[in-house]
């Protein structure tokens, strides 16, 4: 049985990555979390560069990204990814206290998976981080890798 993928979460809040951490380990999910704090860290992740370079993980079964990022933002690292073919099926989820519709609207135009705004209460960004853990670490079915490499 191949090992599980990890979920990369990309986020710069203390208090959210606190909050996503405990919510993600609630859901007794076996995969591993790998967290970055920026934009940049997460492409190096992506692409196995400077601190990553020697990482022997699979990529990412999803993607949890922030969209205010420091160096690069999440925007930007989703439409990286979506244009990417070796990348452009790994499941990105913007994950965003934002509630700009020029937001969504761009992060679609790029191929974002999901976008979920942050709710306000505790409860509810707890529960909302749990469900998304579930679905895309066991539930979601990815496409065959064939199709990934456009065979």
């Amino acid at each position: 049985m191949p090992a599980l993928k990890p979920i990369l979460l990309v986020e710069d809040n203390p208090k959210d990555l606190e909050l996503t951490l405990a919510a993600l380990e609630q859901s007794q999910l076996a995969n591993e979390v790998v967290v970055v704090r920026d934009g940049e860290e997460a492409l190096d992740f992506l692409y196995r560069r400077g601190a990553h370079a020697s990482r022997n993980t699979a990529d990412p079964a999803v993607v949890l990204l922030d969209l205010k990022l420091p160096k690069i933002d999440g925007l930007q690292v989703l439409e990286q990814v979506k244009a990417d073919p070796d990348l452009r099926h790994t499941p990105v989820v913007m994950l965003t206290s934002s509630r700009e519709e020029s937001d969504l609207l761009r992060s679609y135009e790029l191929g974002v998976n999901a976008f979920v705004v942050k709710p306000v209460g505790f409860r509810e960004f707890f529960d909302a981080i749990q469900d998304l853990g579930v679905f895309w670490a066991i539930l979601n079915e990815p496409p065959p890798r064939g199709a990934r490499q456009g065979l």
